[in-house]
């Protein structure tokens, strides 16, 4: 997950060394920007997420948090929804019946069963305590579910032997001194995690 205030250094250079890595996943997210400026950003990382997949002969996807029109407008291949945003039946008709529709839930009940949402992402808020890998066993059904709160390589793993599908992470990648390193960290636990059950996405 893409956030300018959790770089440790240049957003774009982070995003392309990261998914050169193995991450196949990118959310552009940002609450400041708006209009043209969010847009000319989302391009940008869109732009530094494409040369990262070619430079390791991969792709990645790009989800644009919230904002459709924006997704739209630079071709990504979803949106995570918030609780402010539209619904996930809104967007599916609008992006289309192959775009990744995410909704964010803060509560094992708040995750909804498999419709026009195309996997959950199940986060605490800042004001409660870890949900904990228990809450993730609980919910494991049929709508994947991506794990984030603080996950490093190791918590990647455990996350996904309790039922995530995948995990997403921002300072993990971002704050650390070398964001490729971290990625391929990630990405060897995800890939071990696959050999063990199914495969993994990291975002």
């Amino acid at each position: 997950m893409v956030d300018r205030k959790a770089a440790r250094g240049p957003l774009a250079a982070a995003v392309r060394a990261a998914v050169g890595a193995g991450v196949d996943w990118v959310q552009v997210r940002d609450r400041e920007l708006g209009g043209a400026a969010l847009l000319e950003h989302a391009e940008e990382i869109a732009q530094a997420a494409r040369e990262g997949a070619r430079a390791r002969g991969g792709s990645a996807r790009v989800i644009v948090n919230r904002r459709i029109d924006v997704a739209l407008a630079i071709g990504a291949d979803g949106v995570q929804l918030g609780f402010d945003a539209a619904d996930a039946g809104t967007a599916r008709q609008l992006l289309g019946s192959d775009a990744l529709i995410g909704v964010s839930c803060h509560a094992t009940g708040e995750v909804p069963s498999a419709g026009d949402a195309s996997y959950a992402l199940l986060a605490k808020p800042s004001s409660r305590p870890p949900l904990g890998l228990a809450a993730l066993a609980r919910i494991a059904g049929e709508l994947p579910v991506l794990a984030q709160g603080g996950i490093d390589a190791a918590g990647a793993k455990a996350s996904v032997a309790a039922g995530a599908a995948g995990v997403a992470v921002t300072g993990a990648i971002l704050m650390a001194p070398d964001p490729a390193a971290a990625s391929a960290s990630l990405r060897r636990a995800l890939d071990c995690a696959a050999r063990s059950g199914a495969p993994m996405e990291s975002l």
